[in-house]
């Protein structure tokens, strides 16, 4: 499969002899066989590139203007869009060859999709390892007196069972006291407003 590229040695306009460098250029330099065709000194070639440039690549008054690109009849496109190939690194796939074995094209896909999806698989292990982790202790905390785990524990866990009860404990006695503390406030207000009210009465 050859890449042809229509081209027009002797064109008046310095534009397309400037695109036409850019694109024998760049295959030159990436070692991508081409052949170049003058449709300026031969009528054969211009006839074929115009009829073969299909009619919507074709401008409005129908005579396209090199250079135009192929592989072989398939037609890949003009100079805009070769550029935009290029710049978007797909320039293998728009001159319809197999990119060669190491090229930056083949690459950098693998590279970009291989990279975020390794930092996030790695992520995601992680978090998952610190979930288990804390399920792991909080099993152990409500199993506290159970065999394996009582070698983890800083304290026997009889003891920290009776401070556990312990606290409940005084939990409750302070409830009982702020009760307790409550009535007698209550009390107290009550037997301030009678004597007030007896006032108001007299």
């Amino acid at each position: 499969m050859v890449i042809k590229v229509f081209v027009a040695t002797s064109s008046g306009s310095i534009a397309i002899r400037k695109k036409q460098q850019e694109v024998v250029g760049f295959l030159e330099a990436n070692k991508i066989d081409f052949k170049e065709l003058d449709i300026a000194g031969d009528e054969d070639n211009r006839r074929w590139m115009r009829e073969n440039v299909p009619g919507t690549n074709k401008p409005q008054n129908g005579i396209p203007l090199p250079p135009q690109i192929f592989n072989e009849e398939q037609y890949c496109g003009d100079f805009d869009s070769f550029f935009s190939a290029k710049e978007e690194n797909i320039i293998y796939s728009f001159l319809g060859l197999a990119p060669p074995p190491g090229s930056k094209v083949t690459k950098s896909p693998e590279e970009t999709s291989s990279l975020p999806n390794g930092d996030v698989a790695g992520e995601a292990e992680r978090s998952a390892e610190g979930t288990e982790k804390a399920e792991e202790t909080g099993e152990k905390d409500a199993q506290k007196g159970s065999g394996d785990d009582a070698g983890d524990l800083p304290e026997p866990p009889e003891k920290s069972e009776e401070e556990a009860e312990g606290a409940t404990e005084e939990t409750e006695d302070s409830r009982e006291e702020a009760a307790a503390e409550e009535a007698r406030n209550k009390e107290a207000e009550e037997g301030e407003e009678e004597p007030g009210n007896e006032a108001e009465d007299s």
